[in-house]
């Protein structure tokens, strides 16, 4: 495995490859579901710190490591584990209103995962660009969803300005502010890890 991204360098350096592996892609699944769980007090709703989390990971697991925990974080939630945001988890949950978004989670990691293992950890820009490209992401696939999708099998539409009003408008400056933290981070645990 090779890649500038932060986790695949010290798998590299670990003798047990497999198990360091798997032990970050379970600690970067408990992460999100804690992350999740967590409400931030924020105007005019209240939002998780669960991109942050993911948007974080990406960038320090990079493309291969951050999908197997995306997907195994998914995973665990389709069969019935309480990781999401609510209580509710099984195969209803992906035909709810947040499916968009838990599609958007998936490229996200992919567009940040890519562009960490190409970089260095100190190339803040890139990785606050690759971040709030992710964002974009998941609003589309989450706003598609909501406003065209579920919402649209009941036979009404919430139309483009209804699933910007309730899906992207109220978590814009807190999801900026989450992808600069998570950006801003990497670098910070660089250096860290080299002392």
């Amino acid at each position: 495995m090779s890649a500038n991204a932060l986790a695949p360098s010290l798998i590299n350096k670990s003798s047990l490859k497999a198990l360091t592996m798997v032990v970050m892609v379970a600690f970067g699944v408990a992460l999100i579901t804690l992350s999740a769980k967590i409400q931030v007090p924020f105007w005019p709703v209240p939002v998780t710190l669960q991109t942050l989390a993911i948007m974080g990971l990406a960038a320090a697991y990079g493309l291969r490591l951050g999908l197997a925990t995306i997907t195994s974080y998914l995973a665990a939630g389709y069969m019935g584990a309480p990781v999401f945001a609510g209580a509710i988890a099984g195969p209803a949950y992906f035909a709810g209103p947040t499916a968009g978004y838990l599609a958007g989670f998936v490229i996200a990691v992919a567009i940040v995962g890519y562009v960490a293992d190409r970089i260095s950890s100190k190339n803040i820009f890139a990785l606050v660009g690759a971040t709030l490209v992710g964002t974009l992401v998941i609003y589309a696939l989450g706003a598609y969803w909501l406003g065209f999708v579920y919402v649209g099998s009941s036979g009404n539409l919430l139309s483009f300005e209804g699933a910007w009003k309730y899906g992207v408008q109220p978590f814009i400056l807190a999801d900026i502010v989450k992808a600069v933290i998570a950006s801003l981070s990497i670098p910070a645990i660089s250096g860290l890890m080299k002392k």
